[in-house]
């Protein structure tokens, strides 16, 4: 169980932010790591919202390819609990997150919003709990007392659609 989480939650990420920096990694950008500020988030009254209830604010819109069902996507990302607190991100797992869109290697929430982001796309995205961990949640690998993402949590993920192919 604790390598399924290791190894699908990385992939969970999409929204959030501050200004971009520079990742020592690859050179790409580091996704912002400033807590959500979700009673006064701007980004949020401009978001489009899916029949789903999924959200996305595009913070700068992309010029390539838009994923399909099937394809393999590599993005950055950062995942936030609604008070701020991360609790993921593709930089402390060593690199970006590779994942093929609509196979179920992702939270529900990921999946959509893979599908909806071309290539070159930063953004962010609120996933509501019920397309995230809905009353499962994750437990912490190091104490199952605890949680990684507690039950009935919607999540933000600051992401950056860097290649679909």
């Amino acid at each position: 169980m604790a390598y399924a989480i290791r190894h699908w939650l990385p992939s969970l990420a999409l929204f959030l932010g501050a200004g971009w920096g520079v990742c020592p990694v690859l050179g790409q950008q580091a996704l912002p790591t400033a807590p959500v500020q979700s009673s006064a988030d701007s980004l949020l009254v401009r978001a489009t919202q899916t029949k789903s209830g999924l959200r996305f604010a595009v913070r700068q819109p992309g010029q390539g390819p838009t994923a399909h069902s099937g394809d393999k996507v590599t993005v950055h990302y950062t995942g936030f609990l609604p008070d701020g607190h991360v609790f993921d991100a593709s930089v402390k797992q060593g690199g970006p997150l590779k994942v093929r869109v609509g196979r179920g290697e992702v939270i529900k929430g990921w999946d959509e919003a893979l599908q909806l982001l071309p290539e070159g796309t930063r953004a962010r995205i609120w996933i509501p709990a019920r397309l995230a961990y809905a009353a499962k949640g994750v437990r912490d690998p190091d104490d199952e007392r605890r949680y990684l993402v507690p039950p009935h949590t919607d999540l933000v993920f600051e992401v950056e659609i860097l290649r679909v192919k």
